[in-house]
């Protein structure tokens, strides 16, 4: 099963809700895979002797990892917290999340500034590059149980748009238009 991505509408309502476009324009695993976004989809219930999970940590480098419940009974100043998410935000490192419960939203702008949104559901692993634009919101169930990875010690320092002089914004840019540039030159 894939990850469920399409273009979102541009109404301002209900933010837990899917914002399907009329008609919804679905995303493929293509195109999330040219912005930098990486999928994998695993087995959430026995995360802890997951072969695979232990196979890509070890493979990438993720040698630290935290559990997370985002639901307002588990978090203190929870609407707060859920508005920082929501804000567009690019982060100076990857952003790697296993979602083992529950479900949300990510979304992420593409090439052109089009939101994306990602419906993230348990035994999705997703990794968004440094650098790319992007927000999260839970949906309407209210609750989500993650596990947060990283390289090394956690650090999770969100900057607010607009960065485009950011380090990690630049290259992130650099590496769309090389890619573009590449395929080009296939042709």
């Amino acid at each position: 099963m894939a990850l469920e991505a399409w273009f979102m509408d541009d109404s301002d309502g209900d933010k837990r809700l899917p914002h399907h476009r009329s008609p919804p324009e679905f995303v493929s695993s293509d195109h999330l895979s040219d912005v930098g976004v990486l999928y994998w989809k695993l087995d959430p219930s026995d995360y802890e002797n997951d072969e695979e999970l232990r196979k890509i940590r070890e493979d990438r480098g993720y040698n630290y990892m935290d559990l997370v419940d985002l639901c307002p009974e588990k978090v203190d100043d929870y609407e707060q917290k859920l508005k920082n998410f929501w804000t567009e935000h690019i982060h100076g490192d990857e952003e790697i999340r296993y979602f083992l419960e529950g479900s949300g939203y990510f979304d992420i702008r593409d090439k052109d500034d089009r939101w994306i949104r990602m419906w993230v559901k348990p035994g999705d692993l997703i990794v968004l590059p440094a650098g790319i634009y992007h927000r999260f919101t839970l949906d309407t169930s209210n609750y989500i149980k993650l596990m947060r990875l990283f390289i090394g010690e956690p650090v999770w320092a969100s900057f607010n748009r607009p960065q485009e002089d950011h380090p990690a914004r630049k290259q992130y840019t650099r590496s769309l238009t090389e890619k573009a540039g590449a395929a080009l030159a296939a042709h």
